[in-house]
């Protein structure tokens, strides 16, 4: 979930230091082996015998990055989609990578979420530039913030100055306990603001969870049920979810997700674990074609009115990389010229990375542990600028 991507977090991020046990970092990360596999899949050739450039870089994640296993899938500017795998889906059994299987997205979440906020804006029932006070009041106190002083359009943007929570979540407590948003309030509260409201960028896992209990108070309904009925079934996404509470597996046909304590170290399975810590910041379960879908349907207006996308796609800079942070959306500069628009994340056991054009491409790619060093990171970005650039 958290890249702690402060603006200099692409610079190797805090979390990277802190060896990348965050669960639920944010695509955000722009700069963000272990052992090699064989059962490598051959890579796939466009007619005329080329190779298939997006299989090769699959492959070479697995082979050269030493990653567990390696997804993706893309569609083209005419809607037709084609989906990737490499490496091996259980390292036990040796079994197969399901194509298009589900993965825990992480971070990816915050777009979901912000698309129910903004869904709400547009009705009228939240005001972006309303205080997180005038739904919570009294909830937001602490060392250097307040929330009669920090807005909702700061939340989604990361301009709130709040302090994050994952790394104060030890990895077994991450992977085991259940624990309710007030409990990742409280544990983020333990630390004091990290900017003034408004003055600068700084990436939070508390933001969204913050934005996830306004949504529940002005709808009186879970976020799970909001997000389900007002985002999945209205644009049909069907192998995507919000795992409920004590639901630690992972529905579907899925690779295994695994988790390295240290460098040397041998892989723990670590597929079945509690989501909570990621709530509304990182809790969903989906697949990238999927994840292509969501984020289509989002950039063609079909799940926001024109305002509300238009507020969504408003960015500030993040550092001098070129990229910028709207409201739970990214922008990152492709190899080929313009931009594309997602938000990818990391929770414990997977890594994903991906968005859409304005004019129809989609990439999304995810892996099957979240890497020790930016390096893997910066390779799987390269993979989506080489599959929507292709």
């Amino acid at each position: 979930m958290s890249e702690q991507v402060k603006a200099q977090m692409f610079r190797s991020s805090a979390r990277q230091q802190s060896g990348r046990r965050g669960a639920l970092s944010a695509a955000a990360a722009v700069t963000v082996g272990v052992m090699t596999l064989g059962a490598l899949a051959p890579p796939a050739a466009f007619a005329g015998g080329r190779p298939d450039t997006v299989q090769q870089g699959l492959s070479a994640l697995v082979r050269a990055d030493g990653l567990p296993a390696a997804l993706a899938s893309v569609t083209d500017r005419e809607g037709h989609g084609r989906t990737y795998t490499a490496g091996l889906g259980d390292l036990a059994t040796g079994s197969k990578v399901p194509d298009d299987g589900q993965v825990r997205i992480g971070s990816s979440t915050k777009v979901f979420t912000a698309v129910v906020v903004l869904q709400l804006v547009g009705e009228g029932k939240i005001g972006l530039d309303a205080t997180v006070d005038s739904y919570l009041p009294g909830l937001v106190r602490g060392e250097g913030f307040d929330g009669r002083h920090i807005t909702v359009r700061q939340l989604l943007q990361h301009t709130s100055g709040l302090p994050d929570y994952e790394a104060l979540v030890d990895d077994d407590i991450r992977q085991h306990r259940y624990l309710d948003p007030r409990d990742l309030l409280d544990i983020a509260f333990r630390r004091k603001a990290d900017f003034a409201p408004g003055t600068s960028w700084g990436y939070s896992n508390t933001n969204y969870v913050l934005a996830g209990l306004i949504v529940q108070k002005v709808t009186g309904r879970p976020l799970a049920e909001e997000m389900d009925k007002r985002v999945i079934q209205r644009i049909g996404l069907r192998h995507t979810y919000f795992p409920a509470p004590g639901d630690m597996a992972i529905r579907e046909p899925h690779p295994r997700g695994y988790h390295q304590d240290s460098a040397g170290a041998p892989l723990r399975d670590v597929t079945e674990m509690d989501p909570s810590v990621g709530w509304a910041a990182g809790q969903l379960i989906s697949t990238n074609s999927d994840v292509n879908r969501f984020l289509t349907a989002l950039l063609a207006g079909r799940l926001l009115p024109a305002a509300q996308l238009a507020e969504m796609r408003t960015t500030v800079p993040i550092g001098d990389t070129g990229a910028g942070y709207g409201l739970g959306l990214m922008s990152r500069p492709l190899s080929c010229g313009g931009v594309y628009w997602g938000h990818g994340g990391d929770i414990t056991g997977y890594e994903t990375r991906g968005g859409v054009t304005d004019d129809g491409r989609a990439a999304s790619v995810a892996i099957t542990i979240v890497p020790p060093d930016s390096a893997t990171t910066k390779h799987v970005e390269s993979l989506v600028d080489t599959a929507l650039c292709r």
